[in-house]
């Protein structure tokens, strides 16, 4: 079955930079993983007026509190079946203060990827994928969902933020570059990073998958 990317994206994928086909090409029919590592030339935030909610989200690894230049990070792409049967890509963050988690699945009914935030899935967002004309991969945001307990609401957009991610291949430099910015509809824009990263493929067969890039919690609403 080809990638959760290559679904949502269908005849679009093609359109992919080769080493992006590669990396949003990995899933349970390519039996490898994906790990990234690299340096963040910037985290940004809003300051005083997000970083309480940057802080609370860190609890449960949704959003970064490192701020400054030239970070170091870590992103694990590891794909699995979780526990509903749905074919699984993690996106694991890793910078030295803080962990930012996700895991995503491919929804039939939106013909969609949906991204689940954090250690226990409390936040799930529809992805809105396109490809620019340097063959980068863009990714949005949608309407985001607070899953606790027998609740399953919206969340209102006055208290969260829109994401945008872009990523491309720089063939120059032999490294993949990424930029994210996150908006608020009253706040403008709150938070962000960019930087680049080199990757390699992980075997699955041979190495498996570490335990900790799972999520404590998983959810099957979306």
């Amino acid at each position: 079955m080809p990638s959760i990317f290559q679904r949502a994206l269908g005849s679009e994928f093609a359109r992919l930079h080769p080493r992006l086909q590669r990396r949003f090409g990995v899933g349970l029919e390519s039996g490898e993983a994906c790990v990234g590592t690299g340096v963040m030339n910037r985290i940004w935030n809003a300051g005083p007026l997000v970083r309480p909610f940057l802080a609370l989200g860190s609890r449960r690894n949704v959003l970064v509190t490192d701020a400054g230049r030239n970070i170091p990070f870590q992103i694990q792409n590891y794909p699995y079946a979780d526990s509903y049967g749905r074919e699984t890509v993690t996106f694991v963050r890793t910078f030295p203060g803080s962990r930012f988690d996700a895991t995503m699945v491919y929804n039939d009914v939106r013909a969609q990827v949906v991204d689940y935030l954090g250690s226990h899935q409390h936040i799930a967002t529809p992805l809105d994928l396109s490809v620019d004309d340097r063959g980068g991969l863009i990714i949005r945001s949608g309407r985001q969902r607070f899953l606790e307990g027998p609740l399953a609401v919206p969340i209102p957009p006055a208290v969260t933020g829109t994401a945008v991610v872009s990523e491309h291949f720089d063939d120059r430099a032999e490294r993949f570059r990424i930029a994210v910015t996150v908006s608020n509809p009253w706040l403008g824009r709150i938070f962000g990073y960019w930087g680049s990263f080199t990757v390699q493929y992980v075997d699955l067969a041979s190495h498996g998958i570490p335990a900790n890039v799972k999520p404590r919690r998983e959810d099957a609403r979306c």
